[in-house]
C-alpha cells in the first residue's frame, strides 16, 4: 500500500504546522486553558480562515470536500501542538453527520455557517450507563427525554445533535438548540484541559424538520463515529511525537555523574522503545485513515479497532515512559510532557477504550 501523500496533502499539513508553529505556543495554549471559555475565538477564527473547518464540507456547500487522510494530516498537526479547541468534535464528527444525514435545507443552513467558523455544532451519543434517552413523537415532531454525558465542548455548542431512541426501537439524530426550553449543560473541565458537559433533556421539542435522516440511522452513527475515530488516532501521532521528542531532547541536557542522561543505555532503550509504538501508531493511524470511509462495515470496523488499539497501547506507554525519564518533573505544568501524557491518557478513553476495542477486533473477525 503506498503511502506517499500527494502535493496538496503535504502542503496542507505544512501550512497547518506552520500557523500553529506561529500561533498556539505552549503559553499561549496555557492561556486558553486557564480562561472562562476554554477555547479561543481568535484561534478559531484563524482556523476557519485557513479553510480547515471546511475540510469535510460537501463543495456545494462551499467546503473542500477533502477525505480522512487529509483530516488526519491536519489532527495530527493539531495533536503535535495540543489544541484544545473543539475541531474533531465539530468539524469532523458533527460535521461528517450533517454532511451524512442531513437533507439539502440542513446541509445548507448548518455547513455553511460551521465551515466559516459562525457556529459550532456537537454531537450528544453517549450515555451514562443504563441510560437511554427517548424520542416520543408527538404532534408535527417529537419530545427528547433522557442525558447525554462526557459531551466534548458542549458548553460551547450552539447546535446539538442529540441521538434518541423512539418507541418502534430506532435511533434518531435530533438538532436541538441547547439554549431552548428543557435542555441543561452540567459543565466541567476535563483531565487533558478541555471542558465537556452533561447535557439533560427533559421534555424537549424537536419539531420534525429538525430530525436528521429517516428511520433507523445507528448504522450511519457507527460509520459517523468511525471517521472520528480515524482522525482521533491521527491527532495521537501527533501528542505521541511531541511526548518523544520532548523526551529525547531532556535526555540530552538533563546530566547525572557528569555525563547527559541520554547516554545511558538503559534509558536509551527505554527511548527506543517509544519510538517504535510511535512508529507502530503512525502505520495504524494511516491504515485507519485509509479505512474510515470503507463501504463494508466489517472491514472498516476491523481495521479501525485494531488502529484503536496499537495506538492506545502506545498512549499508555509513551506517555507513562515520557513522565518518568523526565522524573519528578515529569507531572508538572511547566513542562509540556504531563501535558501530553493527559492528552494521552483521555485519547485511551475516547471513542471507546482499547480493552472495547480489542472487544469488537473479535467480534469482527468472528462476524
Amino acid at each position: 500500500m503506498d503511502f506517499t501523500f500527494t502535493d496538496e496533502q503535504t502542503m496542507l499539513f505544512d501550512m497547518t504546522t506552520r500557523y500553529l508553529g506561529n500561533e498556539y505556543g505552549f503559553e499561549k495554549r496555557a492561556s486558553i486553558i486557564a480562561s472562562d471559555a476554554g477555547m479561543s475565538e481568535a484561534v478559531w477564527r484563524g482556523i476557519a480562515d485557513l479553510g480547515l473547518l471546511a475540510l469535510l464540507v460537501p463543495e456545494e456547500n462551499g467546503g473542500a470536500a477533502a477525505g480522512p487522510v487529509e483530516t488526519m494530516l491536519v489532527m495530527s498537526a493539531f495533536g503535535k501542538a495540543l489544541l484544545v479547541e473543539p475541531y474533531l468534535a465539530s468539524a469532523v464528527v458533527a460535521t461528517s453527520a450533517i454532511a451524512r444525514l442531513g437533507d439539502a435545507r440542513q446541509r445548507e443552513t448548518w455547513l455553511e455557517p460551521m465551515g466559516a467558523g459562525d457556529l459550532i455544532a456537537i454531537v450528544a451519543h453517549d450515555e451514562p450507563h443504563g441510560g437511554a434517552t427517548r424520542a416520543t413523537a408527538v404532534g408535527g415532531g417529537f419530545l427528547l427525554d433522557g442525558r447525554k454525558t462526557m459531551v466534548a465542548h458542549a458548553g460551547r455548542a450552539g447546535l446539538l445533535l442529540v441521538s434518541a431512541r423512539s418507541d418502534d426501537g430506532a435511533v434518531g439524530l435530533f438538532a436541538v438548540d441547547p439554549a431552548q426550553p428543557g435542555v441543561k449543560l452540567v459543565t466541567y473541565p476535563t483531565v487533558d484541559g478541555g471542558r465537556a458537559a452533561d447535557v439533560v433533556l427533559s421534555q424537549v421539542h424537536v419539531a420534525d424538520a429538525n430530525r436528521l435522516g429517516a428511520g433507523d440511522v445507528s448504522e450511519d452513527l457507527a460509520a459517523i463515529l468511525d471517521i472520528g475515530l480515524a482522525a482521533l488516532c491521527g491527532e495521537a501521532l501527533g501528542v505521541l511525537q511531541r511526548s518523544l521528542d520532548a523526551t529525547i531532547e531532556y535526555t540530552r541536557t538533563r546530566k547525572q555523574f557528569g555525563q547527559p542522561i541520554g547516554k545511558f543505555q538503559a534509558l536509551r532503550h527505554r527511548m527506543a522503545d517509544m519510538l517504535i509504538h510511535v512508529e507502530q501508531s503512525r502505520s495504524m493511524a494511516y491504515l485507519a485513515a485509509v479505512r474510515a470511509d470503507e463501504a463494508d462495515v466489517a472491514v472498516r470496523e476491523r481495521a479501525l479497532s485494531a488502529a484503536k488499539v496499537v495506538v492506545g497501547e502506545a498512549c499508555r506507554f509513551v506517555g507513562q515512559q515520557a513522565v518518568q525519564l523526565h522524573g519528578g518533573m515529569g507531572v508538572t505544568d511547566e513542562l509540556d510532557v504531563s501535558h501530553c501524557f493527559k492528552r494521552l491518557f483521555a485519547i485511551e478513553k475516547t471513542f471507546g477504550s482499547t480493552r472495547e476495542h480489542l472487544s469488537r477486533f473479535s467480534r469482527a473477525l468472528v462476524a
